[in-house]
């Protein structure tokens, strides 16, 4: 069976279909071949975040179990070393100790989660 088509394709630019499907064409080829960069939640220049809708006794928490492993890798680090340099490290260890008690006491003073 011969099937007549026309050699090129008829492709009339006057036709009013024709600039609907070259529009609507563009907007799949540009989705897919050039997607818009997301919006990033943060500014560009910050590096780290800490995420929307944490509540006050999870941050304080972390706060406090971050301040005691930094509390004991100073300490570690300050009983290897001799003069001065011990000096200045246990004085960072004893503003670490005081940092965590500020936050275990604000810890303290919140009102406990409700569990669900």
């Amino acid at each position: 069976m011969f099937k007549v088509t026309p050699n090129p394709p008829d492709t009339d630019p006057t036709r009013p279909n024709s600039k609907a499907f070259d529009k609507a064409a563009d907007r799949i080829l540009d989705h897919y071949l050039k997607p818009k960069p997301n919006k990033p939640e943060t500014e560009p220049g910050q590096l780290f975040t800490v995420a929307n809708g944490v509540d006050t006794e999870t941050l304080l928490a972390n706060l406090s179990e971050t301040l005691a492993s930094a509390n004991a890798m100073v300490s570690d680090l300050a009983f290897d070393l001799e003069g001065p340099r011990r000096h200045v490290l246990l004085g960072i260890q004893q503003l670490i100790e005081l940092s965590g008690l500020l936050a275990n006491r604000a810890l303290d003073n919140i009102e406990p989660r409700q569990s669900t």
